[in-house]
């Protein structure tokens, strides 16, 4: 069987057409008449700017530059493709520009979704480190329990998410950006004020419980930390907000357990007690969240970086 030039696949535009530098080099060219000059222009050594000359002429397969003592000077195909260049120069400037334009207009606002605890506590002082590095950046935020936030970054009202929960939920993918500490807390009237001892997990899982709602990150650790020890009462009250849940247990209505991160000034001043427990882990992580595929870019990259660095 004989091969057939005609048969042979067609080698793609990429291999057949010069790139872009080396047409840039061209028009440098022919607005210097010289060589050397073009090379100046575009900060390129002279032996680079030849090889870069000689590589398009064997692409096409014609002669673009005569080379003289006295300079370069365009040939007749030299002088037809550098017209043709210039229109590919000039699209090209035009597709810069409008990508230029995409990252402006994506660059000018940033949606963030973040369950309460970090909202709260965490947030405002990455908030205010993104606000030094990006003053033209309008920054919205969303606050909800772990399960709004996914919802919010699946369906695209959100760019980037920071969840509580035991693990990514589906349709993200995520990093760690911080440790957290669940505690429980009463009044300092309640009768486990005085223990002397730490609360047995049996005990705390029978003990109905001044709880977040479920889909909260905190109520999620909670179940799954309790579940072998017979899992969580029926809730004392269910309640929406960690504001709310603390002003409940000040107000003495029953136990509580909250993130560590929300207690510092209710600990100090001793409105609420912190009850050790023993025989049950309560550490849980905190992640930053995006949706799978789709790596934080501009702003929520930048969010992202400050999270890190104050880990």
């Amino acid at each position: 069987m004989t091969g057939d030039a005609s048969q042979a696949p067609p080698t793609s535009l990429a291999h057949r057409v010069p790139d872009l530098g080396a047409l840039e080099l061209l028009l440098a060219v022919a607005r210097h008449g010289s060589l050397g000059r073009a090379a100046r222009d575009l900060g390129i050594t002279q032996p680079a700017a030849s090889s870069r000359v000689r590589s398009m002429e064997r692409r096409l397969g014609v002669a673009l530059l005569d080379r003289s003592p006295r300079g370069s000077r365009l040939t007749g195909a030299g002088a037809l493709v550098t017209d043709w260049a210039r229109r590919i120069v000039e699209a090209a400037e035009a597709f810069d520009a409008g990508a230029q334009a995409l990252r402006d207009r994506r660059d000018s606002r940033l949606r963030v979704a973040a369950s309460m605890t970090i909202a709260e506590y965490l947030l405002p002082g990455w908030l205010i480190a993104l606000r030094a590095e990006r003053p033209d950046t309008a920054v919205s935020l969303l606050a909800g329990n772990s399960a709004a936030v996914a919802h919010r970054l699946v369906t695209g009202e959100a760019d980037l998410g920071f969840v509580e929960g035991l693990s990514i939920p589906e349709g993200l993918d995520g990093t760690v950006i911080a440790h957290d500490r669940l505690v429980v807390v009463v009044a300092p009237g309640h009768p486990w004020a005085r223990r002397r001892t730490p609360l047995p997990p049996g005990e705390l899982a029978a003990t109905p419980l001044i709880l977040r709602e479920h889909g909260s990150g905190t109520r999620q650790v909670l179940d799954a930390a309790l579940a072998v020890h017979g899992g969580l009462a029926q809730p004392l009250l269910e309640l929406s907000s960690t504001t709310a849940v603390k002003a409940a247990a000040e107000s003495g209505a029953g136990p509580c357990v909250l993130s560590e991160l929300a207690l510092g000034e209710e600990l100090s001043a001793r409105r609420l007690i912190r009850i050790p427990v023993a025989g049950v882990r309560l550490r849980r992580q905190l992640r930053a969240v995006w949706p799978t595929g789709h790596r934080p870019t501009g702003p929520a990259r930048d969010l992202l970086a400050l999270t890190a660095r104050d880990t």
